[in-house]
């Protein structure tokens, strides 16, 4: 698909840096980066936003073996409880059907058994930020990133 414009970021004066720094607050929260990169992986699945993983072995090195078994994290062995939860939280919140159902108390409870309020607000505002993202990029045709 040959992208309808720059990307939107870009062309709105002042709106790029903003959205860098909620990412910088968010990582500085606690939660681990590879479980932030796991929700961003899962929700950009469910949003038809893929990410390109590296064949360069180099790269491929610094990613983690269990990113491409993301959409699977519910039978896969790989990920711990903490992740788990926070990937459950990532759908429900991703894949508002019902609002009323968005984040159940069952899903809210688990993740507060791994994750303290400010995580859980953080990881909340995570992946909010990632379904904008997804959202203005595939609005506007942008190509697929290649993780980094």
């Amino acid at each position: 698909m040959t992208p309808r414009m720059d990307n939107p970021s870009l062309v709105v004066p002042g709106a790029l840096q903003p959205l860098l720094d909620l990412t910088e607050v968010i990582g500085k929260i606690g939660v681990p980066q590879t479980t932030l990169d796991l929700v961003r992986l899962r929700v950009s699945e469910i949003n038809g936003r893929t990410y390109t993983l590296p064949d360069d072995p180099a790269k491929a090195e610094k990613v983690d073996e269990r990113f491409p078994l993301v959409a699977a994290w519910r039978t896969e062995s790989g990920f711990n409880d903490a992740e788990r939860s926070a990937l459950e939280m990532a759908e429900a919140v991703t894949l508002m059907t019902d609002p009323q159902d968005m984040a159940t108390d069952e899903i809210w409870e688990e993740s507060s058994q791994h994750y303290t309020d400010e995580q859980l607000g953080a990881l909340v505002m995570h992946i909010g930020l990632v379904n904008f993202w997804n959202r203005v990029n595939v609005a506007t045709h942008q190509e697929p990133a290649v993780w980094r």
